[in-house]
């Protein structure tokens, strides 16, 4: 082979490592952009994330917590790893959380940087190292549920979704619907009593409990309802039975997940919930 021959052959051959460098590199970014709603949390590798997100949203009285239960047992069943997450639940700031929404004592807007703290220390902790494990996260609601109470509040919607902009996208969302006045029916059958928060009491809607808790859920519907329309919401009535519900709810994993069975009986443990 001539000189001339082989410095063309080295210069394709360069050419040729480029291109696939290149494409490689979109393919990473790609990845990124699927992975994150805005800018790609800084230091994580999401093309090696194995495990799934799925998101399950829903007012107080929905059934959301039950149903977060029910899905565990039954993927467990199934042979899958499952964590859980949820607001208010991590262990940087959940506890001091907790006492601020207790006293009332914090603005609207503050608040939900502080609910931002606390998902992005679980994003951190617990949903990202559970994905790189091949586990499934349930996460009983998410950022939706935040930007909804934020911007009922009067704060934009838009400088919300910048702040959340580094949140991973969910696998699958779950929107469970009931009426305004079921949840509060429910809630108030359950614990006797009805959130000061989730009543929209600190809005001063009305000077009824009930139809502060009323015309505040509608409210956040409201915004729900935008979310759900842009990023593509699983919508199930949750009017119906616990296992009516879940069995929606196990019909669409399983078919995600390719689990061919959805049949399923909750243990001892959580057989009361089966009504």
């Amino acid at each position: 082979m001539s000189a001339a021959a082989r410095k063309k052959k080295s210069v394709r051959a360069d050419r040729n490592r480029k291109k696939a460098a290149e494409l490689l590199e979109n393919d990473l970014d790609l990845t990124f952009a699927k992975r994150f709603f805005d800018t790609p949390l800084p230091g994580h590798a999401p093309e090696e994330w194995t495990g799934k997100l799925i998101v399950v949203e829903g007012s107080d009285g929905s059934g959301r917590s039950t149903h977060i239960a029910l899905l565990k047992e039954w993927l467990e069943s199934q042979g899958f790893a499952v964590e859980t997450m949820g607001l208010r639940r991590s262990n940087l700031i959940a506890r001091d959380l907790d006492e601020i929404l207790a006293h009332n004592v914090v603005t609207s807007r503050t608040l939900a940087l502080l609910y931002a703290t606390d998902l992005y220390d679980q994003l951190e902790n617990r949903i990202i190292p559970a994905l790189r494990a091949g586990l499934i996260v349930l996460a009983d609601r998410y950022f939706f549920s935040l930007v909804a109470r934020a911007a009922v509040r009067g704060i934009a919607r838009g400088y919300l979704e910048k702040i959340y902009g580094m949140t991973i996208r969910p696998d699958m969302t779950f929107r469970l619907k009931v009426p305004p006045q079921i949840a509060f029916e429910r809630e108030f059958r359950k614990n006797q009593m009805i959130s000061f928060w989730e009543s929209g009491r600190d809005m001063h809607l009305s000077d009824s409990l009930y139809e502060s808790f009323v015309s505040y859920q509608s409210k956040i519907a409201g915004e729900l309802d935008v979310l759900s329309k842009k990023y593509g919401f699983i919508e199930i009535s949750a009017e119906g039975s616990i296992p009516r519900v879940n069995e929606a709810l196990r019909r669409h994993v399983a078919e995600h997940l390719g689990i061919r069975s959805t049949k399923f009986t909750p243990s001892s443990a959580l057989i009361h919930l089966w009504r």
